[in-house]
């Protein structure tokens, strides 16, 4: 027997036009802005971190930086730190123009967020001046040419705030309790805003309180963030490994595969780099080897946040693989300097060596990483507290159109007017102390020639 449809065949046939129409709008429709897989910083580009004091710390920018300076050594990129402590949105579009697009930037990074709640329970009216500060600020990028980078405020450490309760200044329990939340708000307004206008986004809260809640489980007092707001060096190179990985960069160093075949006995395969002279015998295996870059090496204070990352092997793996060695122990060698002992077997599974602080490698990456380190904690630090000064006067300068009549408030601006004729001085002299460590920063990052021996241990 034959079925008869559902719907009246009128109420089909309107249906089937109803969809084909809505079908051709759909078609007609401009098609949503796709969030770009991963920046694409080249030889010759800039990019400024704008923030507040997390910025200002100089902490995850200098991890970042390093990334770049051994990943990609034949590219001279150029960095810029604009943060600096207090800072809510409305002070960053103050000086977006001398303190950001002056260097004409390929790519903006925009961390602020922890000072906009003003550290209170979730505030209709807080927020919407959030809002219309950062969408300005990204305006602004936009029109000076450059590429905004939209990062979710890190997190509130509410258990290492209480722990430092301040008895003459405390917090009230519902700031404590609901100050985490209020940031996590924002960061998700801020992800909803780069979905919708195709802008990169990067994921600094998730990080941070997710490793935190997975530690306690086993350690009650674990933070990274002792002072409950400025992540501490791991914290840091945990937020400089999100950026990594959200912004489409994270990839191994290298891969060294030795194989049994060729007139030498052996042939290589390799990604990363290249191999020359490969000469074997029965218990023994030499090559030379170029490296197109470095691992990711990071200061010692940053290392806990490697280790709980698992970073070499996840944004920085070197691997050696021998196959065909007889069994036994054998001396992994570099430039002459035994890097480890390990059986066959482990060779032929292969080995990693971007966490081995003996390998030349691994040192060349330290050297640059204490260069840098250098670079932040002297000329980049005098820069940034340069600005401090431009932050105060234009915040008093905000309060006097308010007060036209305040005799005091006004004195106040008129010296910080003063204070501020040294600015572009102090800017010119840190800017070319931080050139001349940069210049030896690229001078040091280039990876070279080096001669490796697997050999038997007798």
């Amino acid at each position: 027997m034959q079925r008869r449809p559902f719907f009246p065949v009128p109420v089909c046939l309107f249906l089937v036009a109803a969809l084909t129409v809505a079908s051709s709008r759909a078609q007609d429709a401009p098609s949503p802005p796709a969030m770009p897989a991963k920046i694409d910083l080249q030889d010759g580009d800039t990019l400024v971190f704008l923030g507040d004091s997390i910025t200002h710390q100089r902490l995850y920018t200098q991890y970042v930086e390093d990334f770049f300076y051994t990943r990609f050594p034949e590219r001279r990129i150029h960095f810029h730190n604009a943060g600096i402590g207090g800072a809510q949105a409305w002070d960053a579009l103050q000086r977006v123009s001398r303190d950001v697009l002056d260097y004409n930037p390929r790519y903006v990074t925009i961390l602020l967020g922890m000072n906009d709640g003003r550290y209170t329970p979730f505030d209709p009216d807080i927020f919407a001046t959030y809002q219309k500060d950062m969408t300005e600020i990204v305006a602004k990028l936009r029109e000076g040419g450059a590429t905004p980078v939209l990062m979710s405020p890190t997190m509130f450490d509410a258990r290492a705030a209480q722990l430092r309760q301040n008895p003459r200044r405390p917090r009230s329990p519902e700031m404590l309790s609901q100050y985490n939340s209020v940031l996590a708000y924002y960061g998700r307004w801020l992800q909803d805003r780069a979905i919708e206008t195709g802008t990169s986004y990067v994921d600094m809260f998730s990080p941070l309180n997710d490793l935190t809640v997975e530690a306690r489980e086993t350690d009650p007092a674990f933070t990274l963030i002792k002072d409950a707001i400025h992540p501490d060096p791991p914290g840091q190179l945990v937020m400089a490994y999100a950026m990594i990985d959200d912004l489409g960069l994270r990839s191994q160093v290298s891969n060294i595969r030795i194989l049994s075949g060729g007139q030498s006995g052996r042939v290589a395969q390799v990604v990363g780099g290249k191999t020359s002279n490969l000469r074997a015998t029965v218990d023994e295996v030499e090559f030379d080897w170029t490296a197109n870059s470095l691992p990711w090496v990071v200061p010692e204070e940053a290392q806990p946040g490697a280790k709980l990352l698992h970073l070499g092997h996840r944004a920085s793996k070197e691997g050696l693989e021998v196959h065909g060695l007889n069994r036994g122990q054998y001396e992994v060698i570099i430039d002459d300097v035994v890097v480890g002992r390990y059986s066959d077997v482990a060779l032929s599974r292969h080995i990693e060596l971007q966490d081995n602080s003996k390998t030349p490698q691994y040192q060349q990456a330290m050297a640059v990483a204490m260069l840098n380190k250098q670079k932040n904690e002297g000329p980049v630090k005098q820069l940034r507290d340069g600005w401090r000064v431009f932050q105060g006067w234009a915040r008093q300068s905000r309060q006097l159109k308010d007060q036209p009549n305040n005799a005091q408030l006004a004195a106040a601006v008129a010296k910080g007017r003063e204070r501020l004729n040294g600015l572009e001085e102090n800017i010119a002299s840190a800017e070319a102390a931080a050139k001349q460590i940069e210049d030896r920063i690229y001078k040091t990052n280039q990876p070279k020639t080096r001669h490796y021996v697997i050999r038997a241990v007798k």
